[in-house]
């Protein structure tokens, strides 16, 4: 066993960069992946996990952590764990027991992000997974707590109530409560969690000095008969929040991923006052939206269509005949087809298409 502060703050510097090239690694296969093809998705990620495990998990335990890095040491451990399940699962998965392998290696690879997360000031050399390019010059800055605070600040998990589902939060560690800052709602797949979207945004969250708020819809899905439901409970999140935190009721925005897009379009228009901008990704304009529509409700609230042209579970033609109605009742679409996307996570997109325009969108309101 080596007890060095040396030898070990080195050694968990190899682990961490081996980790991080992982982490990219299965981002990239989430982010492109394509349901007709999820033999090569596994292929890439077998490859990309080959040996892995077994390696940073012996590393690991040949290690005599520092006192003061023993916490860290058994969450990186478990993140590391966590990771391989994560790999077991989605490499496991055949024919249409995917989709539960898919949903099983999601829960388990945001585990171990959050135990990585916990531990990143003992993983220095995971830094650049947790932000942006352009805030890793100020990475020392956006930890640093602002004088004063006395709400929680960091990931935040709120358990359900009377009133509202569950909900994730995640207020920047540098949160100032003296500046209001933006609010962006994130909304999650079908069979999804908050608690799994918000890593999709949490680059820009902390890069930027956004509060993310990732709902969790009542059921397994979100509501489109009955859509009051989670509107109601969406709502009341809000209300909590905005009460907590300083938030620019100028600048909380909206997006959400397949049923969460669908569900952005019911949300955004119904309570439209609240979103200075809507951005529905790999989702489709439920039949429930035509009261509002009929009524024009939301008409002055911009939005941001985006659909992957290779999308097999929202057709995208459907998507393009949305954009021109919606176009033609005087809504402000600006709609983005990516001829090669089909229906998968939107890391990349959400950092590259969504965060540039609502940064862009007018404050007046």
């Amino acid at each position: 066993m080596e007890g060095s502060a040396a030898h070990y703050s080195a050694a968990l510097d190899e682990i961490s960069t081996r980790l991080l090239a992982f982490l990219r690694a299965f981002e990239h296969v989430q982010e492109t992946i394509h349901f007709t093809q999820i033999a090569e998705a596994q292929a890439q990620l077998r490859a990309a996990s080959d040996g892995l495990f077994p390696t940073l998990t012996a590393a690991l335990a040949a290690l005599d952590p520092p006192p003061a890095a023993h916490a860290a040491h058994q969450q990186l451990s478990a993140a590391v764990a966590a990771f391989a399940d994560a790999t077991t699962c989605f490499v496991g998965g055949h024919g249409r027991d995917f989709g539960q392998a898919f949903v099983n290696s999601r829960q388990a690879q945001c585990r171990g992000l959050a135990l990585a997360y916990t531990a990143r000031a003992q993983l220095p050399a995971l830094q650049p997974y947790w932000l942006l390019p352009s805030a890793l010059a100020s990475a020392a800055a956006l930890e640093q707590a602002a004088p004063g605070v006395d709400v929680a600040v960091g990931l935040l998990q709120r358990p359900a109530t009377e009133a509202r589902a569950e909900y994730s939060l995640y207020v920047p560690e540098n949160h100032d409560p003296t500046t209001a800052a933006p609010l962006l709602v994130c909304l999650h797949g079908g069979y999804g969690q908050g608690n799994e979207y918000l890593w999709t945004w949490l680059r820009v969250a902390k890069s930027c000095g956004y509060v993310l708020l990732a709902p969790k819809s009542q059921g397994p899905t979100w509501s489109m008969l009955e859509p009051a439901v989670d509107i109601r409970s969406v709502q009341a999140m809000l209300r909590e929040v905005c009460a907590t935190y300083n938030i620019d009721r100028r600048r909380i925005y909206l997006s959400g991923l397949s049923d969460g897009g669908t569900f952005a379009y019911l949300l955004g228009f119904a309570c439209a006052p609240l979103f200075a901008g809507i951005a529905p990704i790999a989702g489709v304009l439920h039949p429930m939206t035509d009261a509002l529509l009929r009524r024009k409700q939301g008409i002055e609230v911009p939005l941001l269509v985006i659909h992957g042209a290779l999308d097999r579970i929202f057709d995208v033609g459907t998507v393009r005949s949305t954009c021109k109605l919606l176009t033609q009742l005087g809504y402000q679409v600006h709609y983005i087809e990516l001829p090669e996307w089909g229906h998968a996570y939107t890391y990349t997109l959400n950092e590259q298409r969504v965060l540039p325009w609502f940064e862009a969108l007018p404050r007046e309101r």
